[in-house]
């Protein structure tokens, strides 16, 4: 099925700016819809000079009357007439035809779009009749305003040219609105608009007051006052903001209106964010928390790391001063993970960052005095979670701690590549050096042991029990040794 930016590229006569003008309507157009009780159809004229909907917009203030996608479809042939005079208008054409659409009777209003002195396509607006019956005042005002914005799309007043939209929570009609006359006095505040501002804590009524001066009575001396919000408060410009009072924040948005001799009134749509930004300053806080905890778990580890250095340097047993030295360095590998974990918001570190800086110290630690051990990198373990980073980076270091101390025993300089391929929860990690051969590093398909073996374990556990994965090793075709691990990442999304 074609979709917007496919049929608007059946018009090469569109340029750029043609294209990026109905891209900005119909992320807009939203709030039409709503304040007319109506659907809106984008009509543009395809290569064959027929008129195809590029786009559709439901109302989620009234039951649409289409439920079906209608983008794609040709207009039937009865309607061309029409349309055609539509398109010469430069002002809002009515049919003088009454349609059906299911099982309603609709009125279809046309909007010329233009920009830059050309047509580029009509909005069509089909209210259902039956909408316009035994309306009361908050209906009237809001099809009142969604005309004059409707209105305001052949003059190329609406989308607007420099509107600023900063919130994340962009307030919509149903969240309230107010009716603001040019010198920014309300003329009407809907209900929902009325309950935001209780929120805040006025306790006047609303109507025949500056909206400026209502929200300047809710801010307190020291507070801090978006740059934006007089704009918003005064319906001056096409902004949005945010005002703060009362332990309650209320979302804004300000909708100027114009006709063809300047601006006369604005629309203002509001929206009660209180809960929502309570519950953004609740994740900020766990997630400071979070990180001081990783922060001061590497502290602790670190703190370890030291102890056992320092009792390393004291044993005269040299079986006992590698012993400590090789869980020196397994503790400074788990540091350096929540090192990384207490600079996220969040459980998921970037573990390529701290691979790298983990396997460079591996080699240097393992290396002697006048070797020169070079490792480089191939793929991208992307982001990863705790629960699989802290095992597969002691997996790892393991692996190139065996491949230094066996592979290249007796060598002055070697190279290892670590190869990465992840798709998802599967990872596949290729370690290849050109040591001294297969031999000198593996030993009954695991790592070859020294000392006490731990580091064996430490491969095979993690990688079979916790991974449900396998560890192969074989020679390398160059010469060296090549260990291929397949795993499945337990905690990682799938990408």
């Amino acid at each position: 099925m074609a979709d917007f930016s496919h049929i608007l590229a059946t018009r090469p006569d569109f340029d750029d700016e043609d294209r990026e003008w109905l891209h900005h309507l119909v992320a807009d157009w939203q709030v039409i819809a709503d304040l007319s009780f109506a659907d809106l159809l984008l009509l543009v004229q395809n290569g064959s000079g027929k008129y195809v909907v590029a786009e559709q917009c439901r109302p989620s203030t009234v039951m649409t009357l289409r439920g079906e996608d209608v983008v794609g479809e040709v207009m039937p042939d009865d309607m061309v007439g029409e349309l055609d005079a539509a398109m010469q208008s430069s002002v809002v054409f009515r049919s003088t035809v009454l349609r059906t659409v299911g099982k309603a009777t609709v009125c279809n209003v046309y909007a010329p779009v233009r920009h830059n002195g050309k047509t580029l396509g009509l909005v069509v607006r089909e209210t259902n009749m039956a909408t316009r019956e035994s309306n009361g005042r908050y209906e009237s005002e809001s099809i009142n305003a969604g005309k004059q914005l409707y209105e305001m799309i052949p003059r190329g007043q609406f989308p607007y040219k420099d509107s600023v939209m900063s919130q994340r929570h962009i307030a919509r009609v149903a969240d309230g609105f107010i009716i603001l006359t040019m010198d920014g006095v309300v003329r009407y505040a809907a209900p929902n608009a009325i309950s935001c501002f209780r929120r805040l804590g006025l306790l006047t009524t609303m109507p025949g007051q500056y909206l400026s001066e209502l929200g300047t009575q809710l801010i307190k001396e020291n507070d801090d006052v978006p740059e934006t919000l007089p704009l918003v408060l005064s319906g001056k410009a096409a902004v949005d903001s945010e005002l703060n009072a009362n332990r309650s924040a209320v979302s804004m948005r300000s909708l100027p209106l114009y006709d063809n001799n300047g601006r006369v009134g604005a629309i203002i749509l509001c929206r009660d964010v209180t809960e929502l930004r309570r519950r953004e300053q609740e994740l900020q806080t766990k997630n400071a928390t979070i990180s001081e905890i990783h922060h001061r778990v590497k502290n602790n580890l670190q703190a370890v790391s030291a102890l056992l250095r320092l009792q390393a340097r004291k044993t005269k047993s040299e079986e006992v001063k590698k012993e400590l030295q090789e869980a020196q360095r397994r503790v400074q590998t788990i540091a350096m993970v929540h090192e990384g974990l207490s600079q996220t918001a969040d459980e998921i570190v970037d573990f390529d960052k701290v691979i790298s800086n983990l396997l460079r110290m591996a080699v240097d630690l393992a290396t002697m005095k006048d070797q020169h051990i070079e490792i480089n990198f191939m793929g991208k373990f992307g982001m990863m979670p705790a629960q699989d980073a802290t095992p597969l980076s002691l997996v790892l270091t393991e692996l190139i701690t065996n491949s230094v101390e066996h592979g290249f025993e007796g060598r002055k300089e070697g190279h290892i590549v670590i190869s990465v391929g992840r798709s998802g929860s599967n990872l596949n990690v290729v370690v290849e050096d050109d040591g001294t051969g297969l031999g000198s590093e593996e030993q009954n398909g695991l790592a070859r042991s020294s000392g006490s073996g731990l580091g064996t374990q430490i491969i095979n556990t993690f990688v079979t029990n916790d991974f449900g994965g396998s560890v192969h090793w074989e020679p390398r075709r160059e010469g060296g040794t090549r260990v291929v691990l397949d795993m499945k990442l337990r905690a990682a999304q799938e990408e």
